[in-house]
């Protein structure tokens, strides 16, 4: 242990001043970032009127009013909803097979350390880049124009938007993985293909089973939506309700996709325990 440097009092006051200022300086600059992040909120909010008390205070008349007329829920067609659920279950559980069955390779060749190539890496980012950010709903609109009614557009429109978003979490969980054991598989001789299956794919695949759970749960509340632009399931039937006024029905279909929702939640919960 080096002694206590009593010969250069001048040096040390000097070195313990330089940290202050850094200190300081990065003390500014967090300040200032947090500053302009907060502007940005309060002038968003400012603008879409969430802070103007008046417009909020003048539409709880009419929010109150339509709860009244939902109350009680009307449970009475219950029975006519079972498939339509079976069918969003359905829906939510094709679409996110086949966002993981693309997403999969695809998110192999978007990643920096296994794309074959900068063309490919950046053709397989703009590829994912597309799919996420055209809205599943605008997809549904589309495939129900394409291929008809029913549950096929809702499947097509959830998978191919679901895409995007899983190819670009597995890739993110490909560019982070531990350098140590892809480089000892490539010290042993191993290909490409099997570095990526033993080297990177024990390491990423409990992350991609979470992510494409956490899809699933997306998938099951948007497959709701998608009903409403004639991809069938719940949906249909809520904007079914929806169209003739019977909101004491459009409430007793809210609360059967709120149970279906949990239920769904508490099944993505015991899955992702079970590949921990």
């Amino acid at each position: 242990m080096l002694p206590p440097d009593n010969d250069h009092p001048e040096s040390a006051r000097a070195d313990r001043s330089q940290v202050v200022s850094g200190y300081m300086r990065r003390w500014r600059a967090i300040s200032l970032q947090v500053a302009v992040v907060l502007a940005i909120v309060l002038a968003t909010c400012w603008y879409s009127g969430i802070l103007n008390p008046a417009v909020m205070i003048n539409g709880l008349p009419a929010l109150g009013q339509l709860f009244m007329e939902s109350m009680p829920p009307d449970f009475s067609r219950a029975p006519h909803w079972v498939m339509p659920l079976v069918d969003t279950l359905a829906m939510s559980i094709a679409g996110t097979a086949i966002a993981v069955l693309f997403s999969v390779p695809l998110g192999f060749l978007a990643a920096r350390n296994t794309s074959p190539h900068p063309v490919i890496f950046y053709l397989a980012r703009t590829l994912l880049n597309g799919l996420r950010a055209i809205p599943e709903l605008i997809m549904g609109i589309i495939f129900v124009a394409a291929v008809g009614f029913g549950i096929l557009p809702g499947v097509l429109a959830l998978g191919l938007h679901s895409i995007g978003m899983v190819g670009k979490f597995f890739a993110e969980s490909i560019e982070h993985v531990d350098n140590a054991p892809v480089e000892a598989t490539r010290a042993a001789g191993c290909s490409p293909l099997q570095v990526m299956v033993h080297g990177i794919l024990p390491q990423v695949l409990p992350k991609f089973a979470d992510v494409s759970i956490y899809r699933w749960e997306y998938n099951f509340r948007a497959s709701t939506v998608m009903g409403m632009v004639g991809a069938g399931g719940i949906g249909f039937e809520l904007m079914s309700s929806l169209r003739i006024m019977d909101y004491a029905q459009v409430m007793a279909i809210l609360l059967v996709i709120l149970a279906m929702v949990t239920i769904v939640d508490s099944i993505s919960g015991l899955l992702r325990k079970r590949f921990k």
